[in-house]
């Protein structure tokens, strides 16, 4: 009975400590008084970046080999997988976050990247069979050169050819320029270079003023837990839309104007 009564309370201690559903970026993020979240369609991208998981509170960012990130800037680490090779970005944290969003929709043919020599690589060429063979800056399709299908194998596969050749370059290439006040979860402030950097808005908020203010979320170099960024406002960790040329977040100043969104 004893050693009964010992495994129930285990039980109980464990199911108790660790929460059954991870908190939302929405539900642990709460605007300040006088703001309103802004609400998006449940199927949008909007909302799906909106209701993203997050790691328990309290959590270090994490490198891809399992070490703490030095420069702790964050104030909540999302539920996001990282592989054990130095791959995933910052801009190839965005296009995982985006490739997912359609992976988990089963919108298969919505899933494509441009890498950095322009070459367009949709993921439905790889449920077919068909791969990217490399050679130099020159790339070239090799049809039923691998395994067929939508299964999670070939998704990652997929997922870890685009994060080994494309970057903040090729990703700006596909985006579209956007003004601050047509801002929605999604968006980026992005400069392309080698390095070059993308943060990413997740959620957003409005004041009975008008005034938006926004979370932002980055990974960085190295690869590292895709996390949300403090800011310097009164409003932290909501930023307020700049109004100088420059954007400056924990580890890197935009241009302002390098505002960018999806085209579809």
């Amino acid at each position: 009975m004893g050693s009964r009564l010992g495994f129930y309370l285990s039980a109980l201690f464990v199911l108790f400590s660790f929460p059954i559903d991870p908190e939302s970026i929405q539900e642990r993020f709460t605007p300040p008084n006088g703001y309103s979240r802004t609400n998006y369609p449940k199927e949008s991208f909007s909302s799906y970046l909106q209701n993203f998981p997050l790691k328990p509170k309290g959590s270090p960012v994490l490198l891809y080999n399992g070490n703490q990130k030095q420069n702790q800037v964050h104030v909540a680490v999302l539920d996001f997988p990282l592989l054990k090779r130095d791959l995933i970005q910052c801009a190839d944290a965005v296009m995982k976050l985006r490739a997912e969003y359609f992976y988990a929709k089963k919108e298969w043919g919505k899933i494509q990247f441009t890498i950095s020599n322009g070459m367009e690589v949709p993921f439905s060429r790889f449920v077919r069979g068909d791969r990217v063979v490399v050679k130099g800056n020159k790339t070239s399709w090799k049809v039923g050169f691998g395994k067929k299908g939508t299964n999670r194998d070939v998704f990652e596969e997929y997922l870890q050819f685009i994060y080994s050749y494309a970057g903040t370059i090729s990703l700006k290439s596909e985006l579209r320029k956007k003004q601050l006040h047509q801002m929605e979860p999604g968006d980026v402030w992005i400069e392309a270079g080698s390095p070059g950097h993308v943060v990413m808005v997740v959620d957003k908020a409005m004041g009975k003023d008008g005034q938006t203010i926004f979370l932002l979320a980055q990974s960085y170099m190295p690869s590292q837990e895709m996390h949300i960024l403090k800011s310097e406002t009164e409003f932290s960790p909501w930023f307020v839309l700049p109004k100088a040329d420059r954007f400056q977040t924990p580890e890197w100043e935009f241009p302002t104007k390098e505002f960018y969104g999806f085209v579809k």
